[in-house]
């Protein structure tokens, strides 16, 4: 089967902190990584969000341009993700010039099938600088609920769209001075045309069953107050609108949320173009129902926060009908043919830190290269997948971290790969010759091999808690198995069969167990491997690639993406371990972490939130 992963865009406006990776880059790295393992060609894209108003105030602030202020902060993202171990086929950003034709095709071609209309709103504008003010700048109490921080887009308290004028007392996020509104020309995605189309699809993704009850929930209830939406904003940073008498206007670009999930599709044929000639419409093999090349079917997922499903379940799904012409006001699809909606979104909830909402503006964070570079990829990744925001808030203690690392991470996965090996160099020096398996031996060997089938069903449906739990569960099952046989008391010449029959079981546990963590743990996945007498590379990494815009308007531009050769990524599935190889007493496989960690990091936060 074709998987498409199209991962959330994280926005270039600086570091991603330990909240922005839980929602969106570990989940879809593990669930890729999964469908690579039970044999799916999985095509993993993403990139650096570029546009808006943000990026512009951000810029000012810094005294930096633009450009110059998304070429920082996208090198800094591109190196974090590529850290983090996410297999990206690529992440690239959204300031190509493929993104820009891309957006605009798909722009140009809702507009001919009459889905873009052209009518006045009341656009919020900073009195001090002039410059328009995205929804999402704009708070005030809701309407609707009286919740007293609602955006100008949405609030997040009933879920309900809002526009910035809807709110009671609005005020900007940048200054907190009160916002002028001024009547402005824009073009709206008319979504009650598209209404019943979307009505049908959220109905069958509903009856599948598969969704996340949180998503699907909301995704429908939307539906009830649906309206057209602009997808142009006053602004100078963007993507030009594609129409006689508005490309040339300075201050009129494309709505950044109208760009960016655009971008899905974009990072997919900038993949394409990549590979070189004869490959280039290699990007429809995910795209368009029905291409030859995916006879075994198609499936797309996408992974963000829940902050996003509106933009992921309505706004696109809405623009890939419109450019299709699935609406009620028909319509012929565009150049790239009728595209495929989505099969699944996969959204996680929200991530706080102790207690506390992450918030970067006061200090209050955890950036994920600190993370990486004190703690390593392993103990955040087992984190997040352990305990974070799947279905549900997730509240994220040093506490628990440094808990779960070393009791589970630690004296549960690391110790048993450890002595398996430690037993084996002193008993053997390879990997000994088994006897006669007995029952206990047939039985840890069957409790491993089930969890195969357990662990994947669980993956193949984005429960990733639970998977990595049943996981673990097996784990303690095999260092249960040496705590009953207890093959360190097996000395004498006459039990050397039996010790080198325990020993070979334990190993091929060991082995199994290691490709069942790999989706989760693929930089431990490699160590291990080794530490088993592997050879090679077991988990394809990720690497950071500088290359060159694709066309004319950017082919003197260089830039980093993350992209990798997964093609020999392993199969999901117990592969025999090889008589023979020889096996070394190994190093600790991961890190201790003294309970010191916990009241440094508490009291670098206190202070930085202080």
């Amino acid at each position: 089967m074709k998987v498409l992963s199209a991962v959330a865009w994280p926005y270039a406006n600086g570091p991603r902190h330990l909240g922005h990776i839980a929602g969106f880059a570990v989940p879809s790295d593990v669930f890729s990584r999964y469908m690579r393992m039970a044999g799916h060609d999985v095509l993993m894209v993403s990139g650096s969000d570029e546009h808006g108003t943000p990026i512009l105030v951000l810029a000012d602030k810094e005294g930096a341009t633009p450009q110059d202020l998304v070429d920082k902060n996208h090198a800094i993202i591109a190196g974090e993700l590529a850290d983090l171990g996410c297999s990206y086929d690529l992440y690239t950003r959204t300031t190509t010039a493929n993104h820009y034709v891309v957006a605009q095709e798909l722009f140009e071609r809702c507009w001919a099938n009459g889905y873009m209309v052209e009518r006045t709103q009341k656009g919020a504008i900073s009195p001090s600088t002039g410059r328009t003010l995205p929804d999402r700048y704009i708070e005030g109490t809701c309407p609707i609920c009286g919740y007293g921080e609602a955006r100008g887009d949405q609030c997040d308290n009933c879920g309900n769209q809002l526009e910035p004028e809807d709110l009671i007392d609005p005020r900007s996020k940048i200054n907190g001075e009160t916002p002028e509104f001024i009547e402005t020309q824009h073009f709206f995605l008319d979504l009650p045309a598209l209404a019943d189309a979307l009505r049908t699809y959220l109905d069958g993704r509903e009856a599948t069953g598969t969704w996340r009850p949180n998503v699907i929930k909301f995704s429908l209830n939307i539906l009830d107050d649906i309206k057209p939406r602009a997808m142009t904003r006053d602004i100078d940073w963007g993507i030009p609108v594609p129409l006689d008498g508005w490309r040339d206007q300075p201050t009129k670009r494309l709505y950044v949320w109208f760009d960016a999930v655009i971008g899905y599709l974009s990072a997919s044929i900038e993949w394409a173009r990549r590979l070189g000639p004869g490959h280039e419409e290699r990007w429809r093999e995910w795209w368009n129902a029905g291409d030859p090349a995916a006879a075994e079917g198609q499936s797309s997922y996408y992974f963000m926060g829940k902050d996003n499903i509106t933009f992921h379940s309505q706004i696109w799904p809405a623009e890939l009908l419109a450019y299709a012409g699935k609406g009620d006001k028909g319509g012929e699809p565009g150049i790239y043919g009728e595209l495929n909606l989505p099969t699944e979104v996969v959204s996680s909830e929200y991530l706080t830190m102790e207690g506390k909402q992450f918030s970067t503006s006061r200090g209050y964070t955890i950036l994920v290269r600190h993370v990486l570079d004190t703690y390593g990829p392993d103990a955040i990744r087992f984190y997040i997948c352990a305990a974070g925001p799947e279905s549900q808030d997730a509240n994220f203690t040093w506490v628990d971290f440094v808990q779960r690392n070393n009791s589970e991470l630690v004296a549960g996965w690391g110790n048993l790969v450890s002595r398996t090996a430690a037993m084996i160099a002193k008993g053997f020096g390879e990997i000994p010759t088994p006897g006669p398996l007995e029952p206990v031996d047939e039985e840890v060997r069957a409790a491993v091999l089930t969890a195969f089938d357990t662990v994947g069903d669980l993956l193949a449906r984005n429960r990733i808690k639970a998977a990595l739990a049943e996981a673990m569960k097996a784990v303690g099952e095999v260092n249960a198995y040496v705590s009953s046989t207890e093959p360190f008391k097996l000395k004498g010449e006459d039990e050397r069969e039996r010790l080198a029959t325990i020993l070979h079981t334990l190993l091929q546990c060991v082995s199994d167990l290691n490709t069942m963590l790999a989706p989760f743990l693929p930089h431990a996945a490699n160590r291990v491997h080794s530490a088993i007498g592997g050879e090679g590379e077991f988990m394809p990494m990720p690497r950071v690639d500088d290359v060159h815009g694709l066309d004319p308007a950017d082919a003197d531009r260089s830039y980093p993406v993350i992209t990798g050769d997964y093609r020999h990524t392993p199969a999901w599935a117990s592969t025999p371990v090889v008589v023979g190889r020889p096996i070394a007493k190994t190093a600790p496989l991961f890190t201790k972490f003294d309970d010191s960690v916990i009241e440094t990091e508490l009291g670098e936060a206190n202070a930085a939130g202080s």
